[in-house]
């Protein structure tokens, strides 16, 4: 099926389950052991086989659009350092001096031809070749050909950039990636401005991702921020591979009735908004005031996480207007997420540390939460002649 229909079937499923006052829904409940959420050897596989050994997205290509740009980035045990090389292209590397082990970049976020290691001056170029060692008659002989910068793999397409953890892991992005970054690249993100970046913190990485998930606790937990835009406990799911094309009906859907059925894919966020997933940790959501791109980093214990909040626009603010108009809208959906979303779950892990029951449940409405844990379980059971979920 093509994007466009694609896009037109899952607008009239959203259309029909308004009119008829359903929703999208998986063949029957599911529960998932309360220990999925706490047991740290369990984690510990998880960080193993699913977030090292599988493409996770590290950066936007727009958080460095010119040469020299660079950012690091502590994911799970690894310091990364991202660059922008001589040729344009991106580069993922370890940011760890092979001498020492010193991280070799300290900012956030610079633009630097080359980094000088801060404990004992030895240098590399920001492709992370050695170029100096430092009062290197008194050092000794080196290598310089095999003592730079240790590298991963690096995918960079549609405004987003990839890695491997586990730099020795053989993964064809491609095929992980399927249909997903292709939608992804028709938007177009790798012109588009980036707007900031916020960071929020809370609970076990499945908790907060559950929460992008469904829309079953829009009227309770999103009273006067998502619900008064988008209706309550209806949602339809598509998915390439493991991750998932998430729909959701404004209240404002029924104006398409009016449309070309052929033409409905033309009108996202005009009736129905999209929320892309790229498993197992990125949430996108595309509206006209600003894009939020939210990047859940587990740990450093089971029942915590670390989310970047990233934001960009399809323009750039030509006004000291436009641009607190775009700031306003940063703070206001960080706000919802956090006090809101994270809030709330950070209570459940509470409740799930509390021993008061065995599992959680997931409803048949909640079919994107199933076949999200679904895709866990199969990875964790690391066996490629298993089956792969489907929705």
């Amino acid at each position: 099926m093509s994007k466009k229909s694609l896009y037109n079937h899952a607008v009239k499923k959203m259309i029909d389950y308004v009119d008829d006052k359903q929703t999208d829904m998986a063949e029957s409940t599911m529960s998932v052991p309360c220990s999925a959420y706490t047991d740290p050897d369990g984690w510990q596989q998880e960080m193993d086989l699913i977030f090292k050994n599988r493409p996770i997205f590290v950066a936007l290509s727009q958080e460095l659009p010119n040469t020299g740009d660079y950012k690091t980035l502590q994911f799970l045990d690894k310091p990364l350092l991202i660059t922008r090389t001589a040729d344009g292209s991106a580069r993922v590397m370890l940011n760890v001096c092979p001498h020492r082990a010193m991280q070799v970049a300290t900012e956030e976020y610079g633009t630097r031809s080359r980094f000088t290691c801060q404990y004992h001056g030895w240098s590399f170029r920001n492709d992370g070749d050695l170029l100096a060692v430092a009062d290197k008659e008194k050092f000794g002989e080196v290598d310089k050909s095999c003592h730079g910068l240790t590298q991963l793999p690096t995918y960079e397409r549609g405004g987003l950039i990839f890695t491997v953890l586990n730099g020795d892991t053989e993964v064809d992005f491609e095929e992980h990636l399927g249909g997903m970054i292709e939608d992804i690249e028709d938007i177009g993100f790798d012109k588009w401005h980036f707007c900031g970046k916020r960071t929020i913190y809370g609970a076990n990485w499945k908790i907060a991702y559950d929460g992008y998930l469904e829309g079953y606790h829009f009227a309770i937990a999103h009273p006067e921020t998502v619900n008064p835009r988008t209706y309550s406990n209806i949602m339809h799911f598509e998915n390439y591979g493991p991750h998932i094309l998430l729909g959701f009906p404004q209240r404002t859907i029924h104006t398409l009735k009016d449309v070309d059925p052929e033409k409905y894919w033309k009108y996202e966020n005009k009736g129905y908004d999209f929320i892309r997933t790229l498993f197992p940790n990125v949430s996108i959501f595309v509206a006209p005031e600003i894009t939020q791109i939210a990047q859940i980093i587990p740990g450093p214990t089971p029942g915590e996480n670390t989310t970047h909040l990233y934001f960009i626009h399809h323009t750039a603010p030509e006004t000291d207007q436009e641009k607190q108009t775009l700031e306003d809208m940063i703070e206001w959906l960080r706000n919802v997420v956090d006090t809101e979303d994270y809030f709330m779950g950070l209570r459940i892990q509470k409740g799930i540390e509390s021993g008061a029951h065995s599992h959680v449940m997931f409803g048949r409405n909640e079919r994107g939460n199933q076949f999200f844990h679904k895709w866990v379980d199969y990875c964790l059971a690391n066996d490629p002649s298993l089956p792969k979920p489907t929705l």
